[in-house]
């Protein structure tokens, strides 16, 4: 069951000098030519961006970032600039924002933390400590607490090992063994022991968690999630269900969660902006299609009416072919 549906694959016949030859020309001078810079960098792949990008250095001595930042401004730069980083250092960025300065927005890490694959997730850890040079679980022990805490630390700490099983495969033994502690654990006591659901959620594969839904179900005559909504509540409630609707159907939960970025009193643009971005080459083909299956509305005629300007166009252009 993937739901790899990118709508952003890269251009066959990528050459990294004349794009970045293409940009260079797009920004000197007086005024910048802001569709040349969208019609590049939407179409091109994170890899191909890479490579524009350091021919960019090696050719006029200039850091392409630092360049787009100094021409473009408001959230047009936001879109232009996560494009332009590694999807990894991008995620990271984004980690570190949520956690700095006053309260954290829980929000956004179970959105990265809790939505990703194991080796995603081992990608994002080595990139952290690389980037800020201390261990993302460190940090996050730091801006969060209680059991949310002990969620998100078991799944950072896990990723690597995660990384290995997940090639194992399923096990379906294995799979009956843990449906069965869930239930233990939840529905046949008194008071539950969110240990063990933080215990199974954080470290199964997404493939083995499907399998232990499945035997929940046999078990309990009830779904994962209505057990969880009934006995968990605050951050871990969200934190465990974003796992589980994941397993389920990542398109669907990315869907929901762009739907509350444009509901209510003011856009959350820099939600908007991580989900296009951070989707954009994995499932938003099928993000679009669940938006519209949920809503009823388009995700394309959504982010237009609540954007304008280039940026506009650069998320619509990320969107792909209607």
């Amino acid at each position: 069951m993937s739901h790899r549906e990118p709508t952003v694959v890269g251009v066959p016949n990528f050459n990294a000098a004349e794009d970045a030859a293409t940009l260079r020309a797009a920004m000197k001078g007086f005024g910048t030519d802001e569709q040349v810079i969208i019609d590049i960098l939407t179409s091109r792949s994170n890899q191909q961006r890479q490579a524009i990008a350091q021919v960019f250095t090696h050719e006029y001595g200039r850091d392409l970032i630092e360049d787009l930042k100094s021409e473009l401004g408001g959230h047009f730069e936001d879109v232009i600039v996560a494009l332009m980083r590694p999807a990894e250092e991008y995620l990271c960025k984004e980690l570190h924002h949520c956690m700095e300065g006053m309260g954290t927005d829980e929000e956004t890490l179970v959105e990265i933390l809790c939505t990703r694959t194991k080796p995603e997730i081992a990608a994002i850890v080595d990139a952290y400590e690389m980037m800020y040079d201390r261990p993302l679980a460190e940090h996050m022990c730091s801006e969060t607490s209680g059991d949310f805490r002990r969620l998100l630390t078991l799944i950072v700490t896990s990723a690597h090992k995660g990384a290995r099983d997940e090639e194992a495969g399923v096990d379906a033994e294995r799979a009956r063994e843990a449906a069965q502690a869930l239930y233990d654990a939840g529905e046949a006591k008194w008071g539950t022991d969110e240990e063990v659901f933080n215990k199974i959620l954080a470290h199964e594969s997404f493939a083995q968690l499907r399998q232990i839904f499945e035997e929940y179900k046999n078990i309990s005559g009830r779904t994962i999630e209505q057990a969880i909504k009934a006995e968990i509540d605050g951050e871990l409630k969200d934190a465990l269900s974003a796992i589980v609707e994941c397993v389920e159907s990542a398109p669907a939960w990315f869907a929901s969660r762009l739907r509350r970025a444009m509901q209510g009193l003011g856009t959350n643009d820099r939600t908007l902006i991580r989900i296009v971005v951070s989707r954009s080459e994995i499932d938003l083909g099928a993000i679009k299609r669940e938006y519209e299956r949920l809503y009823d509305k388009t995700l394309e005629s959504e982010i237009r009416g609540e954007t304008s300007g280039d940026y506009k166009r650069a998320l619509v252009a990320l969107l792909g072919p209607a």
